[in-house]
């Protein structure tokens, strides 16, 4: 890989924070912004990735000082600024863990912010926005007909998430026949969406269909 320098500067982890934000940054990229610098022979993006392929998040943040001084790339000066910077998002998260902000994790809780979608008599596509602690950021109703994929475009799905910095969304929608089995049309939207959330790096986590009767999860049948 060549030196950070030389990489265009629109895909340097610094300008593409400024540009786009923190939440469009891959793992390493973040870890790489808090590295500053790389080692010999290697750029920081290199570091950052072989860190992070030998130390999983999780087991990152259970180190100490001692700990991250010895990973090669990092010594104490880096340690230090990497253990602030953990400790400081840490004490961030618990002044939000007041957050009165509905969780959705489940097929029920999606249910709940939906059920008022039962007793439609037209279909409503409905996006659930979510943060990257499940918690309910938004939601918005797209769209009002027949639903097929040339009437929703990803545009109108994903500009709402990029406002507001989601992290991943919920598609719902409802079908007034009384049958939540997907159509061939929910199916080409759905992998539609998905593929988009792909390139946009905001992961579409479901996509429920309700009805006055029953209700149907993609991600419960494998479909996402």
């Amino acid at each position: 890989m060549p030196k950070i320098k030389d990489i265009p500067k629109v895909d340097r982890p610094r300008e593409k924070l400024i540009k786009s934000g923190a939440k469009f940054l891959k793992d390493y990229e973040l870890l790489a912004i808090l590295l500053g610098t790389g080692t010999k022979g290697k750029n920081v993006l290199e570091v950052a990735q072989d860190i992070l392929s030998n130390y999983p998040k999780k087991k990152l943040l259970g180190l100490d000082f001692t700990q991250f001084k010895k990973i090669n790339g990092i010594g104490p000066a880096k340690a230090t600024q990497i253990l602030a910077a953990f400790e400081f998002a840490s004490r961030v998260l618990e002044v939000d863990s007041s957050s009165t902000l509905p969780i959705v994790q489940t097929t029920k809780d999606i249910i709940a912010q939906i059920s008022f979608l039962r007793e439609h008599k037209k279909e409503n596509f409905v996006v659930l926005y979510l943060n990257s602690r499940n918690e309910l950021l938004n939601k918005e109703t797209i769209s009002v007909g027949t639903l097929n994929a040339s009437l929703v475009h990803p545009r109108e799905v994903f500009e709402p998430a990029a406002r507001i910095f989601a992290a991943q969304i919920i598609l719902a929608h409802n079908h007034p026949s009384g049958d939540s089995e997907p159509s061939e049309d929910d199916l080409d939207l759905t992998k539609r969406m998905v593929e988009a959330g792909k390139i946009l790096g905001i992961e579409v986590i479901d996509h429920v269909i309700i009805s006055n009767l029953n209700s149907f999860s993609f991600k419960e049948k494998k479909l996402i």
